[in-house]
């Protein structure tokens, strides 16, 4: 487990920061752009919690917050370490599970939606729309570097499970907003 006694260390003020295996990068790389983006969705996704009723969607987002933690480290640990912290197939299959469960309860979309209905609809659409960037910046990061392709996977299950979550919770659908081609 990781012991904070001291939130400050100063050691980032010259604009870098420290990874898993000691190296330093800017704050601008991207790496930590990808890790960053990542921080915002979890951010997002607790927001969403807020407002959720206790339930399967709620439990679920709280299993997802703690993986993104280790999707954040093992973007934080480059190269090959022994014993590192990475992301499983087991966490994608996982949420490829949850995302049949409660799409198993939807009727078939006849358009596109929109983002609303709901307040913990509105705030799961925001929250994909964070991991969806933090998805472009992970793809980004993996045409400069190496990354684990559960890395990959898990951040667009991630975004497919909050859309689905985001119908599920606005009345199983029939609280989504459709787009109308054209307008109104």
């Amino acid at each position: 487990m990781v012991k904070l006694n001291r939130i400050y260390t100063r050691t980032g003020d010259a604009g870098t920061t420290g990874l898993v295996d000691g190296s330093r990068v800017s704050k601008a790389d991207a790496r930590m752009a990808a890790i960053g983006d990542l921080d915002e969705a979890n951010s997002a996704i607790g927001v969403a919690r807020t407002a959720l009723d206790a339930g399967a969607v709620a439990e679920e987002l709280a299993r997802i917050q703690n993986d993104l933690f280790d999707l954040g480290a093992d973007l934080a640990t480059p190269g090959d370490i022994p014993g590192a912290l990475r992301v499983t197939p087991a966490q994608v299959a996982r949420l490829e599970q949850a995302i049949d469960t409660l799409n198993a309860e939807l009727e078939p979309l006849a358009s596109f939606i929109l983002p609303g209905g709901v307040a913990a609809a509105a705030h799961l659409h925001l929250a994909r729309a964070i991991v969806r960037r933090a998805e472009r910046a992970i793809v980004a990061l993996a045409a400069e570097a190496e990354v684990a392709s559960p890395a990959t996977a898990y951040a667009n299950r991630l975004s497919d499970y909050l859309f689905v979550a985001g119908r599920y919770v606005n009345q199983k659908g029939r609280g989504d907003v459709l787009w109308i081609p054209g307008g109104k």
